[in-house]
Order: structure tokens, then C-alpha cells, then sequence
């Protein structure tokens, strides 16, 4: 099958399209003149995982659907595939950390899955969503190693360049890399000039170690939970980022907690930490805000998704 193209982004805009309307942009208050955000909290599940896991759900067979569908997640992902699955009517079962914030694990159960809470990690969930997989005949969708998903993630890119034709830079969370797969896909394909920069949580820098060759330490606590883990084997995501993307940069645990706290004080919405490592490059210089890029600067906010606990606590620090 290959990887995904600007064609099969095309198809899984107009697939999701009656079911998701575009998330809005804004101009960013914190921020020069000339950068926006692009609000993926607004989305339905508050999160861009619902674009991939319901555009991978609509490709399925109906056969295949009947089975029933498993998926791996620390709650983003978890939650889109709960949406889909209740809009499609298919049985849906999640993996999930039982580390997974309360609210993600609500949001699957409101939604009709079945949530199952497995090992500390997003790693430990992964091998038990595989295990059931193999076991009783499901099919596996992957938050990001999937040609529809990451397909679905691209939709992002278009609306971008659409509310924004003039775009010359875009700043995207990395985890596994489907989001910023499908971003860089659709924008390079538009203009190969425009500068794709992903941005990793410096205590979950998977994709950046891989990348650069690199060996930074990875593990602990991150309010950046959305961003976890390591990558699957050979996934698809890791070619694609080293063809599309321009440079990885990370930040710290103290960078996102700012971050998280101007979303609030300057911009008026609740975003999780995952959702803005890339305002946290520009406001700690790791990218120059004020570094000249010929036109506007987007910055995506990817999910908005954070306990009421976490929230105080970063809000007060």
C-alpha cells in the first residue's frame, strides 16, 4: 500500500467531513504577530485523534467491522475510536495504561467501548492490545502506524492551508508521528518550501532519537502523557518524518507547563501538555519567534484533554 498521499488525504477529508467541521485558528496572543494557533481541542473528543480513528473505521470492511476493532492508547486515540465505533456501531475494546488520566478513560466509557486498564505504560497497553488482537481475531488500529490514520491526521493540513493559504511554517506534536505525518504530506505536497518542524517532549524524545541517531534518556512522569512510549518497529511513521519533516526540537517538563498556563491566562482554553510542546519551543526560544519565516507561522494544539488535578497544579505553580 505504501505511504499515504495528498490524494488519499483528499478521501479522508471528504469521508470525515459530515461527521467532523473544521477546527477553528486564531491568532496567538502570546505570541508575535503573524503566529497562529490551530485549536484540535476543539474537535470532537477535544482531541486530532478522532480525524485518523474515524477515517480508519469508515475504511473498514463491513465484515471486518462486524469482528470488532482493538487499539492501544493512553486516552486521545482511546477516545476517538470510542466515537467512531458509537457513530458506526461496532464493538470497540481499548488498551489502556492504568497511569491514563481519569478523564481520557471517562471519555471511553461515555462513549460505549470497553476500556481495560493494563500495566504502568503506553508500551505495557500495546503488547496486550496486540496479545488480544492475535487472540480473538480483532483488528488492530494503530494511534499511529496506519495508513488511514495517519491519512485522517493529514485532514489538519488541509484545513490549515485552506483558513490559510499564505502559511510558511507549522509547528506539530510528536509522538508516534501520525500527526505530523499526515501534516507534512499535505502541506509539502502544496509547497515543498513550507517548514514542517515536529516537536517532542524532551522526557519522551522517541522519534527525535531516532532522527538524529541519538541516545537520550526516555521514561518518567510527563504532563506531555498524549506523547508517549516507544515507537513501533519499523512503523511507517519513521520514513515518512525523515522525508517530510524539516527538524525535531524538544522541551522541558517546565516549558509545557508555561505553555499550558498561557493557553489559559492569554488565549482562554484548556490544552494538555501533549497538545502545546510546539508553543513551548517559541516561548522558550528553542524556535526564534521573531526568526523571519516570509509569512505566517501555525502552531497546533493538538488535544485538550487534561485532568482537573494536573490542570490545578500547573496553573498554580
Amino acid at each position: 500500500m505504501g505511504f499515504p498521499q495528498l490524494e488519499d488525504i483528499q478521501r479522508a477529508q471528504e469521508r470525515i467531513r459530515p461527521h467532523l467541521p473544521p477546527t477553528p485558528m486564531e491568532e496567538a496572543n502570546m505570541l508575535p504577530e503573524g503566529h497562529w494557533l490551530k485549536l484540535e481541542n476543539m474537535n470532537r473528543t477535544h482531541s486530532f485523534k478522532v480525524r485518523g480513528a474515524l477515517n480508519a473505521m469508515l475504511a473498514l470492511d463491513e465484515d471486518v467491522r462486524a469482528r470488532g476493532v482493538i487499539a492501544a492508547s493512553t486516552g486521545n486515540h482511546a477516545q476517538g475510536m470510542a466515537y467512531a465505533a458509537k457513530l458506526l456501531g461496532v464493538k470497540a475494546t481499548i488498551i489502556m495504561p492504568e497511569t491514563a488520566a481519569r478523564r481520557k478513560v471517562a471519555g471511553v466509557k461515555r462513549l460505549g467501548a470497553e476500556a481495560v486498564l493494563t500495566g504502568e505504560t503506553y508500551d505495557d497497553a500495546e503488547a496486550e492490545a496486540h496479545r488480544l488482537e492475535a487472540l480473538h481475531g480483532l483488528t488492530y488500529i494503530s494511534a499511529y502506524n496506519n495508513f488511514n490514520v495517519i491519512a485522517g491526521q493529514g485532514t489538519v493540513g488541509l484545513e490549515i492551508l485552506h483558513a490559510l493559504p499564505t502559511v510558511r511554517r507549522v509547528l506539530v506534536p510528536i509522538g508516534g508521528g501520525g500527526l505530523v505525518s499526515g501534516v507534512a504530506i499535505a502541506l509539502k505536497a502544496h509547497d515543498p518550501s513550507i517548514e514542517v518542524i515536529g516537536v517532542n517532549a524532551l522526557v519522551s524524545p522517541e522519534m527525535y532519537n531516532i532522527m538524529y541517531e541519538l541516545d537520550h534518556v526516555t521514561g518518567g512522569e510527563s504532563l506531555a502523557d498524549a506523547l508517549p512510549g516507544l515507537i513501533e518497529h519499523e512503523s511507517m511513521t519513521i520514513e515518512i518524518v525523515s522525508r517530510t519533516v524539516d527538524r525535531i526540537v524538544l522541551v522541558s517538563e517546565d516549558d509545557i507547563a508555561r505553555a499550558m498556563r498561557s493557553m489559559v491566562v492569554d488565549q482562554g482554553w484548556i490544552a494538555e501538555g501533549g497538545g502545546v510542546v510546539g508553543l513551548a519551543a517559541l516561548q522558550n526560544g528553542t524556535i526564534d519567534a521573531h526568526e523571519p519565516a516570509d509569512g505566517p507561522t501555525v502552531v497546533v494544539i493538538s488535544g485538550g484533554n487534561v485532568d482537573a488535578d494536573r490542570l490545578r497544579r500547573v496553573l498554580c505553580g
